[in-house]
This record gives C-alpha cells, structure tokens and sequence, in this order.
C-alpha cells in the first residue's frame, strides 16, 4: 500500500504502519527527516522527495547534494528504505534537477 501527503504528518506516521502502509510519499523537508528516519526507518519505505520549494528552487546544485545525502543519511540503511524521486517546476534550474540525479546515483 502507497500513501501520499504534501502536510505535516509525522504524527501519524505509526498508523499508517499499523495500517500496513508500504510506502510513504510525504513532505519529507517539513518534518525533522533524522528523527523521523531514526523512528521509523526499517519500519515504511520513504518516497525521498527533494525540497521543491525551497532548496530546488533557490540553492545551487551542492545544497542540493547536500539535501539528497541528508535524506539517504537518515532514510536509508542500505538495504532500501528509500525511493529515489525528484518532483520540480518551471522555476528550477536544470543544474539543480541533474543535480538530485547525480547525487541519487552516487
């Protein structure tokens, strides 16, 4: 089972396990992503969306990585846990968007 939420919903993160959610697509850069992954990693699949409001848009292709790293860092302990993705619009540099690719690949 998939489950996709653009809110805040850490709070209900451990319901929707007990539902039996598989995968969780959420806005990961609303919520404090170490604690979240420490809490719940191993338990759901995260959907690894990189920030498109803020970060894709407005910071350069190495806050980028960065953001990419925070999110594998916290979500993924190496045996999955987290699928790679990168949503954008109009207003992000393609840099940026090879950016998330490149470091997704590394």
């Amino acid at each position: 089972m998939f489950f996709h939420s653009d809110g805040h919903i850490e709070q209900i993160i451990p319901v929707l396990i007990e539902l039996g959610v598989d995968a969780l697509n959420a806005q990961l850069f609303c919520m404090d992503i170490e604690e979240t992954g420490a809490r719940y990693r191993g338990q759901i699949t995260f959907w690894g969306e990189i920030d498109r409001q803020h970060i894709l848009p407005f910071q350069g292709p190495k806050e980028v990585k960065a953001a990419v790293a925070r999110v594998r860092k916290a979500l993924d302990y190496g045996q999955g846990g987290v699928i790679a993705q990168c949503e954008w619009g109009n207003d992000v540099p393609q840099e940026n968007i090879e950016a998330v690719f490149d470091a997704w690949l590394d």
